[in-house]
């Protein structure tokens, strides 16, 4: 098929939409981005609560994205059914919201889960109420919960040899 696939469609989930999944977005997209991989994945963000909906992300996340080199512009969105049926992987940030989504989006079941669960499980912590540094610790967790899922369902990472047999 090659170039004919559609790209992996990938969705983080959080309450709001305003910290944790624009955080795990960013980190996602700088993970593609860096592998070459922008393509093969289609990425968003959404909250199962709409109060911060049309808003910008928090401002200590959007500090931490552009820290890390993972800023991109988002605006806070309310997760739709259609969301849940378009998306192949809905990644969701702790277990009150991964049971929001399978209650009011039976299409999600088999497609929803924990984002950490690639990392053997838990929750990402919610930094809303905390300060800079928990969104900076919550970026990280996520990056690495973002590395293992795109280990898991991303294309094999080429050798540091180049990839040739001999």
């Amino acid at each position: 098929m090659g170039s004919m696939e559609r790209p992996v469609r990938v969705l983080f989930v959080c309450l709001g939409n305003i910290c944790r999944s624009p955080l795990a977005e960013g980190a996602f997209r700088k993970l593609l981005r860096e592998r070459g991989l922008e393509g093969q994945f289609e990425v968003d963000s959404a909250g199962t609560g709409a109060w911060h909906a049309g808003e910008p992300m928090d401002p200590r996340a959007r500090r931490v994205l552009e820290e890390e080199g993972a800023y991109f512009p988002h605006v806070a969105r309310q997760m739709t059914r259609e969301d849940a049926l378009y998306y192949d992987h809905i990644l969701v940030m702790d277990r009150e919201n991964l049971a929001e989504v399978l209650r009011r989006f039976p299409e999600a079941r088999g497609k929803a889960r924990l984002l950490m669960d690639y990392l053997g499980g838990g929750e990402v912590p919610d930094p809303y109420y905390g300060d800079l540094q928990d969104c900076r610790e919550v970026y990280w967790t996520v990056e690495a919960a973002c590395r293992a899922f795109l280990e898991r369902h991303g294309p094999p990472i080429p050798s540091e040899e180049g990839g040739a047999r001999g």
